[in-house]
């Protein structure tokens, strides 16, 4: 017997026509929570419905229902969806939204939910679910989702906080730019919304190059990263060209040994437009014997010790008699 079924049986003994009707109605209710929630269902929610302590006791006897956490059952004794995972976490500590990786990389075989709760509270963390304490959470939750989540873009920043590199930064805002559910703009707005944010100003200036479609942040990460910390010659940097089809820009242009580095920071959607530009500058730039190299966020903030290795490379096989130099004690660049 379903929690349903047994509040309808209970209701039908009812003398009052009146009540039966509510009981009746309530029943109906309780079934409805249950099949959106993909059977998951809370004791008080249940108690609403006319069963008491001992009616829930004899649902779980029966095994019609399985507690999962102090106040939050579920409808089979099986193992649980990663869906009624979920909805155990928001309402084994509601008021809570779902937030941070659960929400944006949703990940079935992944231990333990992310639930945000309002800093002014304070609970023990059921099992398998991750608590995190977010000032004015009213500011970002989306309380008539199913379930409760915090705003995507607030829970991209969420995970931006936490990033343990820079590169991992550029990820998840390239990831939630190019989200059809977040975008650009969203993330701005989130960011004003947010009072601390590690890297803020690292993230202010990423989303602003990717609102107006340049890439500062890139070539600038370029030119202290791999150029100057490697001891590479100094290159020239917005080096316009007068092509066929109009003036055109060069990133880095390092112009006594003939080789463009081309900077594509890749962040929105790259136009078909835009392809095909890139496609005739390498060309033209391949007719001319100048060797152009495309490099993207990884190998300037990931790999930026290889990449000045590589770059150094091609530099030496167009003349250049320098030495590329270490950055650091663990860096191996020059190294024989």
């Amino acid at each position: 017997m379903t929690p349903e079924e047994l509040a309808r049986t209970k209701a039908s003994r009812l003398t009052d026509a009146a009540e039966r009707r509510a009981a009746d109605f309530a029943a109906t209710r309780i079934g409805l929570t249950m099949l959106h929630r993909h059977g998951v269902v809370t004791r008080g929610e249940l108690r609403a419905a006319g069963l008491d302590r001992s009616d829930i006791d004899r649902l779980v006897r029966r095994r019609s229902l399985r507690q999962i956490h102090r106040t939050v059952y579920v409808d089979h004794t099986g193992e649980l969806t990663f869906d009624q995972r979920v909805w155990a976490a928001v309402l084994a500590i509601a008021p809570a939204v779902v937030c941070g990786r659960t929400l944006i990389a949703p990940d079935p075989a992944a231990e333990l939910v992310d639930v945000a709760i309002d800093a002014s509270r304070r609970v023990a963390a059921p099992d398998g679910v991750r608590v995190h304490r977010v000032r004015g959470l009213d500011a970002v939750a989306q309380w008539k989702a199913e379930p409760p989540r915090m705003r995507r873009e607030d829970a991209v920043l969420m995970l931006v906080d936490v990033a343990a590199t820079e590169l991992d930064v550029v990820r998840l805002l390239t990831d939630a730019a190019r989200s059809r559910e977040i975008g650009v703009d969203r993330l701005v707005s989130a960011l004003g919304r947010r009072r601390r944010l590690r890297r803020r100003a690292f993230v202010a200036a990423l989303l602003e190059d990717v609102a107006s479609g340049v890439h500062s942040v890139l070539e600038h990460g370029y030119l202290t990263r791999v150029e100057r910390a490697h001891g590479l010659p100094s290159s020239t940097r917005q080096v316009q060209r007068r092509t066929p089809g109009g003036n055109q820009y060069r990133d880095v242009e390092y112009l006594d040994y003939a080789v463009v580095v081309e900077l594509d920071g890749v962040l929105g959607h790259s136009s078909w437009e835009a392809q095909n530009r890139d496609a005739d500058r390498d060309l033209a730039d391949a007719a001319a014997a100048i060797v152009t190299l495309r490099l993207r966020w990884r190998q300037v903030f990931g790999t930026p010790c290889a990449t000045a290795q590589r770059v150094a490379t091609v530099l030496q096989q167009r003349g250049w008699r320098g030495t590329p130099l270490a950055c650091g004690p663990a860096c191996a660049v020059g190294v024989p």
